[in-house]
C-alpha cells in the first residue's frame, strides 16, 4: 500500500463522523463504506474457490501454484478447509495441520451411519466396531459398483477414511480440543513431506484445518487462497462450513468452480452458492466463474451446446468465465517443467508418488510386481490425442495404437511429438488463460479496485456532505450582522410568519375533522363507542326495571272519570317513559364526547411548532383557546338539540311495527288477547312480561339506528359545520393582528437580534471548522487515490471560494 494511504483510516473515520453531526444526514446508509474500506485497508485478501465436491477445486489450486499441494482425487470429498498463504522464502515454508477432535469426529462418523441405515451405536475407540463398520461400508461400495458411481458409495468411502484417519492419527487427536502441530512436530523436512502427508485420504479426513506457506508471487500483497468442502459433501456440516464461508465479511473473492461442463446443467447447491455469493456485500463483483472438466465436452457435441447456452443465457453480464480442465492442464505443467523420457514423463516419477498414495489410501493388494495402474492423466492424455480434435493432422500426426497399453502409447508419443504436443495440450486445458486472468487481477487490478470502490462509495457521501455545509454557509452569510438590520429582517418576517401560524391553524383543524370522521382520532372513538355502550346499558335496564302497575296508575290519573285502561294507552305512557329517559342518557354522554374532544383539540394546539411561534410573536395566543372554548358550548348545543330531536321521535312506534307476518305483530296481538280476559288491573300486571317483550321489539331496533348510523353522522357533521369556518376567520384575525405583534416584538427584538447574531457567527465558525476538517480528510483520501492511479475517482473538496456556490441538481 503506497504510504499516502497509511492514514485512510483515521481520514475516512472523520468524515463518517461529520456525516453522523448533521442531523438531516444521519439515515445515510455507510454499510457499504464501512465494508469497503475494511477491503481496501485489509492486509489479507481472502479468495475461496468453491463448489460441489469433484469438481476439481483442489486440481485447479495446484495448477494455479504449479506444485501438488493438495488432495485431489476423484470423488473424494475433502472435508479440510485449507489456506494457503505467502511464505518469505522457500526456506520458510511450512505447514501448520489442525486436527479434528474425537467429539467432532463421532458426529461426522454418526452422521454417515445413519444416511446409510448402518448402526448408529457406535464406539470408534473400539477396534470391533470400526472393524464391522468398514466391512459394511465394503459391501455397499461394492453393491454400487465402485466408490464413485453413487453418492451412497461415497458417504460409505468417506466413512472408510473417516474411520481410518482417525486409527492413523489417534495419538494426535484430542477428545475436545482441535489439535494443532507444526510440521517440524511431525519430523516433516520441507512443505513437500507435509503436504504429501496431508494430501493422504485418510489424513485429510481428520483434518479440520490445514494452513499452507508457499513461496509463490501470487500470494504476495496478502493474497490468501482457501479451499473449502464441496457444497454437496456427504457431511453436511462441511457443506455448512463452506457456505458460512461464502457469506462471512473477511472473503473479498470467489472462484467458483461448476460441473456443468461434464453434467449440462447447474446443480441446486451450485445455483444457491451463486446466490450467496452475489449477496455478499464484501464480494461485489470479485467472482470469477471455473466451468472445469471442459476436456468431456470435446468428445460430446450435445453436451458442448448445452454448455454454450447456458453461459450464454446465465453469465453474459460477467467476463470472468474460463473453460478449464484442471487434469491436463496441471499434469501437462509438471510433465513440461519436471520430467524426461528417461523416467518415462512422470511414470516413473510424479505418477509414482500418486500411486503410492492412492494405494495407501485403497489398501490395495495382490497386485504383482510388474503389474502398473494406469493413472488417470494417461488415460485422458490418450483420449485427447485420438478423440478430442484439437489437434491439427497437419501439425500431429499421432496415433494411438490399440497392441499397446495405455501407459505404452502415452510414452511412445511423447517422445514422438515431444514439447510442442504438451504445449497445446496445456494450452487448450484453458489452465494457462486462467492462471493469466487471476494473476493478473491480483498482482495488478486488485488494489486499484479496492480503492476504487471505496472511492464510489464515498462519493456520495461527500457530496451531500459539501452541498449541506454550502447550504449552511451560504444562509448564514445571507443574515445581516448587525442589530438594526437584524430588527428590519425580523420585522420584514413578521407578516409573513403571522399569515404562516393561520394557515397552519386552520390546516390543523381541518386535519383533525378529517381524522375524526374517517375514525382515525382514538380518542373521540373511544368516546363514541362509550356513549353507544351507555345507550345500550340505559334501555336494558329501562326494560327491565319497567313497571306496567305504575304505567297503568298514571293512565287513570290522567283520566279520573275512568275505572280501567286500555293497553294502548299503557304502551303510550311507556313510550313517553322510554322516550324521556333515553333522551336524558343520550345528551349526558354527547356533552361528556363534545367536552372531551375540544380538551383534545386544546392540548393538540398547544403542543403545536405555530401555538409556541404565536406565543412570540404576540405575548399570547391569539385568541385561540377562548374561540375553541365558546365554539365548545355551541356545538354542545347544538348536539344537546340533536339528541332531543333523534329522541323525540321514539315516542312513535317502527313504521313497520304493525306489518303483516312479523313477529311484532305477532306479539302484539298476544299480549292483545292476554289483557282483554278482564278489566281490572290484575289481567294488565300479568301481561307485564309480554309488554316488556313487546317494547323492546320496538325500541332496540330505533336506538341501534341512533347509536350505529343517525347520531354519528349528526355528530360529525356538526363538528365540521362548527369547527372548519371557525378556524378560517382565526386565521384571519391572526393576520389582522400585526400592529400588535409589531409592538410586541420591538420590546424584545433588540435583544433576541443581538443573540441571533452571535448565534450566526457561532454556526459559521463551526461550519467553517467542519469544512476545513472536511477538505483535510478529502485530501488525504485523494492523494492515496493519486498514488493508486485513480484520478477520475477523486472526491469533491469545497475550498476557500466554495463556500458562495451550491451545487444544482
Amino acid at each position: 500500500m503506497p504510504p499516502q494511504c497509511k492514514n485512510l483510516q483515521e481520514q475516512v473515520d472523520s468524515l463518517l463522523q461529520l456525516l453522523r453531526q448533521e442531523s438531516s444526514l444521519r439515515q445515510q446508509d455507510i454499510t457499504a463504506v464501512q465494508a469497503s474500506l475494511k477491503k481496501a485497508i485489509s492486509p489479507e485478501f481472502e479468495i475461496v474457490f468453491a463448489g460441489a465436491f469433484s469438481a476439481g477445486k483442489s486440481m485447479l489450486i495446484n495448477a494455479l501454484l504449479e506444485r501438488e499441494l493438495l488432495y485431489s482425487a476423484e470423488g473424494h470429498a475433502t472435508g479440510t478447509e485449507c489456506y494457503i498463504a505467502y511464505a518469505e522464502a522457500p526456506e520458510k515454508e511450512r505447514v501448520v495441520l489442525t486436527f479434528l477432535s474425537e467429539v467432532e469426529i463421532r458426529q461426522q462418523a454418526y452422521a454417515l451411519c445413519e444416511q446409510l441405515n448402518l448402526t448408529t451405536e457406535i464406539d470408534i475407540n473400539l477396534t470391533d466396531v470400526v472393524k464391522i463398520l468398514a466391512q459394511g461400508c465394503s459391501i455397499i461400495i461394492e453393491k454400487e459398483g465402485g466408490e464413485n458411481k453413487s453418492e451412497r458409495a461415497k458417504q460409505a468411502k468417506a466413512l472408510t477414511l473417516l474411520l481410518e484417519g482417525f486409527a492413523a492419527n489417534r495419538d494426535r487427536i484430542q477428545t475436545v480440543e482441535n489439535a494443532t502441530y507444526s510440521m517440524e512436530q511431525f519430523n516433516f523436512s520441507n512443505l513437500k513431506e507435509a503436504a504429501s502427508y496431508a494430501r493422504r485420504g485418510s489424513n485429510s479426513a481428520v483434518l479440520k484445518r490445514v494452513e499452507y506457506y508457499c513461496y509463490h508471487p501470487l500470494l504476495q500483497d496478502g493474497n490468501i487462497i482457501i479451499d473449502t468442502p464441496g457444497i454437496d459433501a456427504p457431511v453436511k456440516q462441511d457443506a455448512e462450513l463452506t457456505y458460512d464461508k461464502i457469506e462471512s465479511p473477511d472473503t473479498s473473492a470467489v472462484v467458483c468452480v461448476l460441473k456443468a461442463a461434464s453434467s449440462g446443467e447447474m446443480t441446486t447447491e451450485e445455483t444457491e452458492l451463486m446466490e450467496k455469493t452475489r449477496s455478499n456485500p464484501g464480494i461485489r463483483d470479485r467472482l470469477f466463474y471455473i466451468f472445469n472438466r471442459i476436456d468431456e465436452t470435446w468428445y460430446n457435441a450435445q453436451l458442448r451446446q448445452r454448455l454454450e447456452n447456458l453461459i450464454n443465457s446465465d453469465f453474459r453480464d460477467t467476463a470472468r468465465v474460463y473453460k478449464t480442465s484442471g487434469l491436463l492442464g496441471f499434469y501437462g505443467s509438471l510433465i513440461k517443467k519436471e520430467t524426461t523420457g528417461r523416467d518415462r514423463f512422470g511414470l516413473d516419477s510424479i505418477f509414482v508418488v500418486n500411486r503410492d498414495r492412492i494405494d495407501a489410501d485403497t489398501k490395495a493388494v495382490n497386485r504383482s510386481e510388474n503389474s502398473e495402474e494406469t493413472p488417470q492423466f494417461v488415460n485422458e492424455f490418450n483420449r485427447y490425442c485420438a478423440n478430442s480434435g484439437k489437434l491439427s493432422p497437419s501439425k500431429f500426426r499421432i496415433s494411438v495404437n490399440s497392441y499397446e497399453t495405455p501407459s505404452e502409447n502415452y510414452v511412445r508419443i511423447l517422445a514422438e511429438q515431444g514439447q510442442p504436443l504438451i504445449q497445446q495440450l496445456i494450452q487448450d486445458s484453458g489452465i494457462e488463460d486462467f492462471r493469466t486472468a487471476i494473476t493478473d487481477y491480483l498482482t495488478k487490478e486488485k488494489r486499484p479496485q479496492l480503492f476504487r470502490n471505496l472511492a464510489d462509495d464515498l462519493e456520495d457521501l461527500c457530496i451531500q456532505l459539501r452541498k449541506q455545509y454550502q447550504t449552511i454557509q451560504r444562509n448564514l452569510d445571507s443574515q445581516p450582522r448587525e442589530i438594526e438590520a437584524m430588527k428590519a429582517q425580523e420585522l420584514l418576517r413578521l407578516n409573513q410568519e403571522l399569515q404562516q401560524v393561520g394557515q397552519e391553524f386552520r390546516e390543523h383543524i381541518a386535519k383533525e375533522v378529517n381524522d375524526m370522521i374517517m375514525n382515525r382520532c382514538d380518542i373521540f372513538d373511544t368516546d363514541f363507542r362509550q356513549l353507544q355502550s351507555r345507550m345500550i346499558r340505559r334501555l336494558d335496564e329501562l326494560l327491565d326495571g319497567f313497571s306496567v302497575e305504575a304505567a297503568y296508575g298514571r293512565t287513570l290519573i290522567a283520566h279520573p272519570r275512568n275505572a280501567t285502561a286500555p293497553l294502548i294507552a299503557v304502551l303510550v305512557e311507556a313510550l313517553y317513559y322510554l322516550a324521556n329517559q333515553l333522551e336524558d342518557i343520550l345528551i349526558e354522554a354527547t356533552k361528556s364526547l363534545v367536552d372531551n374532544y375540544f380538551q383534545y383539540l386544546k392540548d393538540s394546539v398547544r403542543k403545536s411548532e405555530y401555538y409556541r411561534l404565536l406565543y412570540r410573536l404576540l405575548g399570547n395566543d391569539g385568541g385561540i383557546e377562548q374561540q375553541l372554548e365558546e365554539l365548545s358550548q355551541r356545538v354542545s348545543r347544538a348536539l344537546v338539540n340533536a339528541a332531543g330531536v333523534e329522541c323525540d321521535r321514539y315516542v312513535r312506534e317502527s313504521p313497520r311495527f304493525y306489518d303483516e307476518g312479523t313477529f311484532s305483530i305477532y306479539q302484539f296481538r298476544e299480549t292483545l288477547q292476554q289483557t282483554s280476559q278482564g278489566f281490572d288491573c290484575e289481567n294488565m300486571v300479568d301481561a307485564q312480561p309480554a309488554i316488556r317483550q313487546l317494547l323492546r321489539l320496538d325500541f332496540e331496533p330505533k336506538v341501534s339506528r341512533t347509536i350505529r348510523q343517525t347520531f354519528r353522522q349528526t355528530v360529525n357533521q356538526t363538528l365540521k359545520e362548527h369547527l372548519l369556518p371557525m378556524a378560517e376567520q382565526q386565521a384571519d384575525d391572526i393576520l389582522q393582528k400585526y400592529s400588535q405583534a409589531r409592538d410586541y416584538l420591538e420590546q424584545t427584538l433588540a435583544q433576541e437580534a443581538e443573540e441571533k447574531i452571535a448565534k450566526n457567527l457561532r454556526l459559521q465558525a463551526e461550519n467553517e471548522g467542519k469544512i476545513q476538517e472536511y477538505d483535510r480528510a478529502v485530501s488525504g483520501i485523494n492523494s492515496c487515490l493519486q498514488a493508486m492511479k485513480l484520478h477520475e475517482h477523486l472526491l469533491p473538496v469545497i475550498g476557500e471560494n466554495s463556500s458562495v456556490v451550491v451545487d444544482c441538481e
